[in-house]
């Protein structure tokens, strides 16, 4: 592959740091988990936003959660059309091969994926409106949630889309027959989260009240 290059010499350097410390000190764990394989007790479908730290924020270990990352935590509908659909198969491997006993959908503040849609949807980002925008197209799955925002000042409607994303996306997740099946024999709960990235803060969404409460 003729464009691709060699590491920055800091990833290198960090690298043979954690083999020589983390991993050298854990070997054997390591080691295991190669050889048993995983058997994660839960997915969690979160922000490819670089400040989303799933493990760190649950203290989580190697092999504990099946993580999937995309733009603003979405799970589209059910829809197979025979094309590429990385977030699905995700969500079909974890519950139907994994067997994963929880699904996790991790929202955050400040998202630029949900902030797109918002301009989006408010006629301010022509660009993504285009039909060879990738992200336009992937935000379309959460342009009802802006439809449906109540009335108040541009950060709390952002806010509330970003919470949106979440709802929309666990919604989406009963549309998936063995999703559907597993919640309904037991096998599986669905959770949906939201984390203030600058106040440390997680909210869960309770259905009773509907509404995020926090922890």
């Amino acid at each position: 592959m003729k464009h691709a290059r060699p590491l920055p010499n800091y990833l290198v350097t960090r690298y043979k740091g954690w083999k020589a410390t983390s991993y050298a000190e854990n070997k054997g764990w390591y080691r295991h988990l190669a050889e048993d394989g995983q058997h994660p007790r839960a997915m969690v479908i979160s922000c490819c936003d670089s400040r989303v730290h799933v493990t760190s924020i649950f203290g989580a270990d190697q092999g504990e959660f099946f993580i999937h990352r995309n733009i603003a935590n979405l799970v589209p509908p059910h829809s197979p059309d025979g094309n590429h659909h990385g977030t699905s198969a995700a969500v079909e491997y974890a519950v139907t091969s994994l067997k994963v006993s929880h699904l996790i959908v991790l929202g955050h503040s400040g998202c630029g994926g949900v902030e797109g849609c918002y301009n989006m949807c408010s006629g301010h980002a022509p660009a993504l409106e285009e039909s060879t925008s990738f992200v336009g197209r992937w935000m379309d799955i959460l342009r009802p949630g802006f439809e449906l925002l109540p009335d108040g000042d541009e950060a709390t409607r952002k806010r509330a889309l970003e919470k949106a994303s979440i709802l929309i996306s666990l919604e989406n997740l009963m549309g998936f027959p063995f999703v559907k099946e597993a919640v309904e024999n037991d096998m599986l709960t669905l959770h949906g989260l939201w984390n203030d990235i600058g106040e440390g803060g997680l909210e869960v969404y309770d259905r009773d009240s509907d509404a995020f409460v926090a922890l």
